[in-house]
């Protein structure tokens, strides 16, 4: 039997003992004889020198231990075997040979009872501790002092077996003679579904006999198995991504944590050691738990939201296989105010009320507030005279208040019949709102006869003023006083430091005895360089004064003498006071007037803006028409639903430029403040900005103001309205005989006029413009209808004469509308707010008359009428008129009728505009006389000959074409034996010009609309005067004329 002894390189060949990964300790199961452990390959014995301790019994079987083997090395003795003839490595003192042993299997095998081992999840080899072998002592010592160890075929081991459920591991004998053997997974483990695995083992020897009889089995051992973790998993964030708020200014030690997993299941792979934030240079840090933090104070002003990328990284540093996003949102710092309004809001003409602050609330971060009042304050001091209202005439904006009649104008806008403001400077920036500018050196004198005050009865004077911080001197609004030699001053409105001060001297006849006669009134708005409206109603002894709708009593009032008697005539002046030039006043350098009482000239100025300057005698004005005059058209507006304004006080001014909102629910006052409005309620409103403003004042639990909120600004822009365009037409040129003209009625200037008035609106294409980019947007015109309060007939050519021709007008009807009308040799120019309809009516009763009409021709005419004080102007529509001359009656020869299908119609002509016909379907007609009857002939044979021109010139170009033809020429011989023939007086004139005649009747025809000025009327008056110029030579020609040259006719 060969002897083998029990050597490390065999454990190591197999993976049982790696000095590097387990570093064991071995000490072997051996015989009472055994000094040492006989290495078979190398012949050394290897004596443990750490226990350094006996071996005497072989019963005693130590076990393995960890630690780093240490052994000492003795000599080893060789001897040879004699039937293999190999050396064997013994130790000294030895037997020199072995014993026969007898074959007996009455052993059962050795193993530990415990064993712990290792695998990695992607390896199949586990590695235990300790190794696995199996010792079998049936191997029988012949001597029992011999130390060697001998292992007979009873004593090898031929297999392991494991004991247990799903045991993915088997057990596989290396070398039976060692006992030597491994444990190894039958499939691939995952240590994230199970680390770790207990079973038991067992070893089997291979019997007695080559048939391995009666084999024995070693006891149960425990085998504890770990399963290594392999970094396979990379780590996955728990969100798909995160997100926070905070508040500007601060410093958070953490605003958010990410968190990452891992997979793997060992503690190295599966825990996070770090996170990184990868977007650079953001304020935030991240620590190795997935903090996030910012490293300095955030503004929201900079930055309303940041947006971070951060990843993350096992223990072995595999990162994160999605990195995740992380958005942290800046909120302001709470500051208690109103928020959800916009800057900006856009107010388009026409569409009523618009919602302010739809969105509005306020933010009161939690303060304990009872109370809150906000004040809205709508500012419009910058359009017109402090607000938008209509740009009318001041005279005509009182008709529409209802004030009564009588009232003069006396500063109306520049015209021919009101011509004394045409030197004063004026602001026309202001929607054509009339406003007239006094710097110091201007002034106007109202004419005679404009203006009758009796200063006995009441009267009411109206004036719009802006005036700002003035001198010490005396700056007059109205003066009257005396025209000549002396300055006494009858009554007279001026300011003087910052007071308004009204003069009024008592008429001589009440004796005399002292009389109220200077009225003061301390006013702020005398001097804030803002517009005010003031009415002063004089009923003596009373006297009072109205700003902006407020009445005010005044306080002074200083007495005087009444004037003593005189006959000198007075002199109105608006913006100065008209006296007599002492050499010594200092007021203000003129230049004197020289008059037959002395030297005259204006005194006492006016620096700033004065508009609407109205007086009137024997009525006063009542407070309805004065809050009338001066109430905007534009303003705030506040309607609640049901039940929203419970509990909430709401207070406005007049002029609807303020309102004030009070509550004590936060909640209510937010939903009124919702339901604050802008409404401007003209037609045509002036469009730029209003400015607006919101003051809040909230109370606490103590009743004082607790919290400060801010001002709110904003401003509403009114956009451009959409501009009309007036326009007239009618017929504007006719004839009509010279007893017309002269008859008691005249001849109506605009029969058949028709004003209307278009609006051009731009329509959005239906669909989608983007897709398709061809697609334009159309211009789309639409009537309107709106006022007029203007329209004015000028007189072209020389001026009217008024001993022989006027323009007339039925002034019972006119003051019906009451409209007004003023008339001078230029023309006439009716005024007054009214329909179009209305004008229309009013302008077809305007005629002319002409009582001397031998030397008249003709008269032309011009109109134009215009709406809100001249903004909006009609084009000029020109009318002419042609007089008739009878003759005596003379017979006329009968004449061809013309073939209908050779007669072209004649239709009056009117301005195309835009869509909209004019024309008139009945036409003008006029009762027929001896010269209509002339008129009508000679056109009709007129028509007749350009036809039969154009007829000749036909028959000519066919002609050509029958020649082609022969039989059908044949066929068109034509018997001329009955034909008569009526001879034109014109043919000679009309066969020269016929192609002439027709190509300007093509040039006529495809004339635009806008240049409509030859009517039928208009041909028959120009033919007439080709008539008269003709008619000698037609008479000398008419005979020789008689027959007819009709060798060029087909036939």
């Amino acid at each position: 039997m060969q002897r083998k002894a029990l050597g490390f390189s065999r454990l190591t060949q197999h993976g049982i003992y790696s000095p590097n990964s387990l570093p064991l300790q071995r000490t072997a199961c051996r015989s009472s004889h055994s000094a040492g452990l006989l290495l078979p390959d190398t012949g050394e014995r290897w004596i443990d020198q750490k226990e350094k301790r006996s071996l005497t019994s072989d019963a005693h079987c130590p076990s393995w231990k960890r630690g780093n083997p240490k052994y000492e090395k003795k000599e080893p003795h060789t001897r040879q075997n004699a039937e293999t003839g190999k050396s064997h490595h013994v130790l000294k003192n030895s037997p020199a040979t072995g014993s026969q042993v007898s074959q007996v299997n009455k052993h059962k095998p050795w193993i530990e009872t415990t064993y712990h081992g290792i695998i990695t999840e992607n390896d199949n080899t586990v590695l235990l501790d300790p190794p696995l072998i199996a010792l079998d002592k049936d191997a029988p010592l012949r001597f029992a002092e011999s130390f060697e160890v001998t292992v007979t075929k009873e004593g090898e081991i031929c297999g392991f077996k494991i004991h247990g459920q799903n045991v993915p591991f088997e057990a596989v004998v290396v070398d039976k003679s060692t006992g030597e053997g491994i444990i190894r997974s039958k499939e691939k483990l995952d240590c994230e579904l199970q680390k770790d695995y207990t079973f038991t083992i067992q070893a089997y020897d291979c019997g007695k006999g080559p048939d391995g009889a009666n084999a024995k089995k070693s006891h149960k051992a425990t085998v504890h198995i770990q399963v290594n973790d392999v970094n396979e998993y990379a780590p996955v964030f728990k969100e798909k991504s995160y997100k926070a708020t905070v508040i500007e200014g601060k410093r958070y030690d953490s605003i958010l944590r990410v968190e990452a997993v891992d997979a793997d299941c060992s503690p190295q792979f599966s825990q996070i050691c770090s996170y990184e934030i990868v977007t650079p240079d953001v304020p935030f840090a991240i620590d190795k738990d997935g903090y996030i933090k910012n490293t300095e104070k955030l503004n929201y002003g900079k930055e309303h939201q940041y947006k971070l990328t951060v990843t993350a990284y096992d223990c072995g540093k595999k990162r994160a296989a999605e990195d995740v996003l992380v958005k942290i949102s800046i909120k302001p710092t709470c500051k208690p105010g109103w928020q959800g309004w916009s800057k900006r809001i856009e107010y388009e003409p026409g569409t009523g009320s618009l919602a302010l602050f739809p969105s509005m609330r306020l933010e009161t971060c939690d303060e304990p507030i009872t109370s809150i009042q906000a004040t809205v304050e709508l500012e419009t001091s910058h359009i017109g005279k402090g607000c938008d209202r209509d740009t009318y005439s001041e005279k005509s904006i009182h008709r529409l208040c209802g004030a009564a009649s009588g009232t003069a104008e006396l500063l109306p806008p520049p015209s021919s019949a009101a011509n004394w403001t045409i030197g004063l400077p004026t602001d026309n920036g202001h929607d054509s709102d009339q406003v007239f500018e006094f710097n110091g050196t201007q002034a106007v004198k109202i004419p005679d006869g404009v203006v009758t005050v009796n200063l006995k009865e009441p009267f009411m004077i109206s004036v719009w003023m802006r005036h700002g911080p003035g001198t010490k001197e005396k700056e007059t609004i109205l003066c009257n006083s005396d025209k000549t030699d002396m300055n006494r001053h009858h009554y007279a409105l001026y300011v003087h430091n910052c007071r308004l001060v009204f003069l009024f001297r008592q008429d001589p006849s009440e004796g005399k005895t002292y009389k109220p006669a200077e009225f003061h009134w301390k006013l702020n708005q005398v001097c804030d360089k803002e517009w005010h409206h003031y009415v002063l109603n004089v009923e003596f002894p009373a006297v009072t004064l109205y700003v902006d709708g407020v009445s005010y009593d005044p306080f002074p009032v200083t007495e005087d003498y009444p004037l003593h008697p005189s006959k000198i005539e007075t002199q109105l002046v608006v913006g100065a006071c008209w006296q007599e030039y002492t050499g010594n006043e200092n007021d203000t350098e003129t230049v004197p007037e020289t008059s037959a009482g002395g030297e005259l000239h204006m005194a006492q100025f006016f620096r700033g803006n004065l508009a609407g300057l109205m007086i009137r005698s024997g009525k006063l004005e009542n407070k309805k028409v004065i809050d009338c005059l001066y109430t905007c058209k534009e303003g705030l507006d506040l309607q609640m639903p049901n039940g929203v304004g419970k509990g909430v006080k709401v207070q406005m001014n007049p002029s609807q430029s303020t309102l004030t909102i009070e509550g004590d629910d936060i909640d209510r006052v937010d939903k009124a403040m919702q339901h604050v409005s802008y409404l401007n309620s003209r037609q045509f409103p002036t469009p730029g900005i209003r400015r607006l403003k919101i003051t809040s004042v909230a109370k606490c639990f103590n009743e004082e103001a607790c919290v400060s909120i801010p001002a709110v600004e904003g401003y509403v822009m009114v956009l451009q309205p959409e501009e009309p365009k007036i326009s007239l037409s009618g017929i504007n040129h006719f004839a009509r005989s010279a007893s017309e003209f002269e008859s008691s009625e005249g001849v109506s200037l605009f029969p058949e006029l028709r004003i209307i008035s278009t609006i051009t609106r731009e329509v959005e294409p239906e669909g989608d413009g983007d897709e398709d980019p061809t697609v334009q947007e159309s211009l789309v015109s639409e009537e309107i209808m709106h006022n007029l309060d203007t329209c004015e007939v000028t007189v072209l050519g020389e001026e009217l004469n008024q001993e022989q021709e006027s323009l007339e007008i039925d002034m019972t009807r006119l003051q019906q509308k009451g409209i007004e009308m003023s008339s001078s040799n230029l023309g006439m120019i009716i005024t007054g707010v009214d329909t179009m309809a209305s004008y229309e009516e009013v302008l077809h009763l305007i005629r002319y008359r002409n009582w001397h009409t031998v030397s008249l021709f003709d008269r032309k005419f011009k109109l134009v009428c215009s709406e809100l004080n001249g903004r909006y102007v009609s084009n000029e529509f020109k009318v002419e008129v042609n007089v008739i001359h009878t003759a005596n009656p003379v017979e006329h020869a009968n004449h061809i009728a013309a073939q209908p299908q050779f007669v072209h119609p004649v239709h009056h002509t009117f301005v195309d505009l835009s869509g909209h016909n004019l024309a008139n379907p009945h036409p003008f007609s006029v009762v027929p006389s001896t010269a209509t009857v002339v008129i009508v002939v000679c056109v009709s044979f007129l028509v007749f000959m350009i036809i039969l021109g154009v007829f000749r010139i036909r028959a000519a170009h066919q002609r050509t074409m029958r020649d082609q033809d022969t039989s059908k020429e044949n066929e068109m011989d034509w018997d001329d034996s009955a034909l008569t023939i009526t001879v034109n007086p014109m043919e000679t004139y009309e066969d020269q010009h016929s192609s002439e005649e027709e190509e300007e009747e093509e040039e006529e025809e495809s004339e635009d609309g806008e240049e409509d000025d030859i009517t039928s009327a208009e041909s028959e008056s120009s033919e007439e005067e080709e008539g008269e110029q003709e008619e000698d030579q037609q008479n000398v020609n008419r005979q020789q004329q008689l027959e007819w040259d009709d060798s060029t006719l087909s036939y």
